[in-house]
């Protein structure tokens, strides 16, 4: 859902980069769970506003910067029961990454390693014999997304 970047004054707020859209959505959704260092801890979002251009957050038991610092790099994570199911033809994220992709040919081009949100449409970044990014365009680039059999058909050269 997003990730601590950096402190906020004295009193333990923290900035947080959000990968909601709209951004602030991100503090309607709770309880939030804190992924650092391998480790998950459940946090209690106590406030979360607007800051300038970016967004900030305090957090329950975290009282001054030193707190905060270590809390720095740390990924926001959501149970997924707080989201409603997808609609046709939409993913979320997590379910895409791992998934092997193939050329409508069938010529294996990798897994799905992450996602980029680009603002015109998301991309895959496919890990295989290269690196490949190929744009989530539904009918005319992604062709067939198979969450069962855990396989995307792409209308992709495999030379790109």
């Amino acid at each position: 859902m997003g990730r601590i970047v950096g402190l906020y004054g004295v009193k333990g707020w923290v900035k947080v980069v959000s990968y909601t859209d709209p951004r602030k959505n991100i503090f309607d959704y709770k309880p939030w769970f804190l992924n650092l260092n391998g480790k998950s801890q459940q946090v209690k979002l106590l406030r979360g506003r607007v800051q300038g251009k970016g967004l900030v957050a305090q957090l329950a038991d975290v009282e001054n910067r030193d707190a905060a610092t270590t809390l720095i790099g740390g990924e926001i994570l959501v149970s997924r029961s707080e989201f409603k199911p997808p609609e046709q033809d939409q993913y979320f994220w997590s379910d895409l990454i791992g998934l092997e992709v193939s050329t409508l040919q069938g010529e294996n081009l990798g897994v799905v390693d992450s996602v980029l949100a680009t603002g015109a449409n998301d991309v895959l970044v496919i890990k295989g014999e290269k690196r490949r990014l190929i744009p989530f365009v539904i009918d005319s680039v992604i062709r067939q997304v198979d969450l069962e059999q855990r396989t995307i058909s792409v209308d992709w050269d495999p030379d790109f």
